[in-house]
């Protein structure tokens, strides 16, 4: 089985970070770059079936500008097979971000998409779902355990209300969650091994426009101070007071 894992490059989800002075977007001066956290676990239960002996090959992919070679090569450390660059300066939006991803499938013809549930730079949750409808396959979000069995996956799904178990055809796409692995430290022999690793590097012509606008970046308003209270009766009159209860 082949697998095409889509990966993003965003800021080091653990740093903090501040918006330019005049909110048109976030300065990342100085900042530390990184495999967005659940395209990471993606990559991670990639290797993980092609250990078990269930995938025979892994490509990851990336849309963007040259820096994100880094994080290709990061994958490719972990695991995968070969990596490829979709070269492109634009702003990009779920909606484009899905029908480049489409042009990748087309060409490459993978049997299972394994992508990442949502980046934590924009939080949005949907280019996976988006990319399962302009492919027409079937898909399974919020992968906590994924079992693959010749033609088929069985997918444990994250919900609000516990646990869902189906059963997907391929070729089909899955959106993982944190509890389906902890991707594993990336040694110095696989960096190494990495570097002789193929990635390839695509221009696209032409991105769509994208449909959605950044009006503006702020900080939340800061939090209140918080205060202690001597009992639960106590705590129980303050909460009630703020009309809570």
């Amino acid at each position: 089985m082949k697998v095409l894992v889509p990966i993003k490059r965003v800021v080091d989800p653990y740093a903090k970070v501040r918006p330019l002075a005049d909110g048109t977007g976030v300065d990342t001066t100085g900042a530390k770059f990184e495999i967005n956290p659940f395209d990471e676990i993606a990559v991670e239960e990639a290797v993980r079936q092609k250990e078990k002996g269930a995938v025979t090959e892994i490509v990851v992919v990336s849309i963007g500008k040259a820096e994100c070679e880094d994080q290709l090569r990061k994958a490719l450390a972990i695991g995968a097979d070969r990596a490829i660059l979709i070269e492109t300066d634009a702003i990009l939006d779920s909606p484009a971000v899905a029908s480049l991803l489409r042009d990748v499938v087309a060409s490459e013809a993978p049997q299972l998409v394994l992508m990442g549930k949502q980046a934590t730079d924009d939080d949005c949750n949907q280019a996976g779902q988006m990319l399962a409808a302009k492919l027409g396959w079937p898909q399974a979000t919020f992968a906590a355990k994924i079992e693959i069995n010749g033609n088929s996956l069985q997918v444990t799904r994250e919900t609000d209300s516990g646990e869902q178990v189906v059963s997907l055809p391929t070729p089909c796409l899955v959106t993982t969650d944190l509890r389906l692995n902890e991707p594993r430290y990336v040694a110095l022999p696989g960096i190494i091994k990495a570097r002789s690793k193929p990635l390839e590097k695509r221009p696209v012509s032409s991105v769509q426009a994208p449909k959605t606008t950044l009006v503006a970046v702020e900080l939340p308003p800061a939090r209140p101070a918080g205060r202690k209270v001597g009992s639960v009766q106590e705590l129980a009159a303050a909460i009630k007071d703020r009309g809570v209860i």
